[in-house]
């Protein structure tokens, strides 16, 4: 199961950055960010389940990350993958943490949002 802290460490490791934590009210939440201009390519939060419409008690850790348009509602039919929270959802999705993605999957939706980030 990919979790937050696989993903800080990949975001270092493959794009030589580290998480941010922009919320005073919200410490939990890290946002991946490009060094060069600050934008946002990732942003890691820790939700209540029936706030983001999944079945169960309980927080769950999501990815919110950028995709082409074109590919949202493709991307949202998929296991672990839903409408964006907290984001514009034409254009980002929210990837479930639980183990319903592969590492595989997200490494490429992540290599996906920084590339359309830049």
């Amino acid at each position: 199961m990919t979790t937050r802290s696989n993903i800080f460490h990949h975001a270092m490791q493959k794009y030589g950055t580290k998480p941010d934590y922009p919320f005073h009210h919200f410490p939990n939440y890290a946002a991946l960010r490009h060094d060069s201009d600050g934008k946002w390519y990732g942003l890691i939060m820790n939700v209540p389940m029936e706030r983001i419409g999944t079945p169960g008690t309980g927080n769950v850790d999501i990815l919110d990350v950028k995709c082409e348009p074109d590919d949202v509602e493709h991307l949202q039919k998929q296991r672990g993958i839903i409408p964006a929270y907290h984001m514009n959802k034409d254009h980002w999705i929210s990837i479930l943490l639980d183990g319903s993605v592969s590492t595989d999957a997200i490494w490429k939706l992540l290599d996906a949002s920084f590339k359309l980030t830049k």
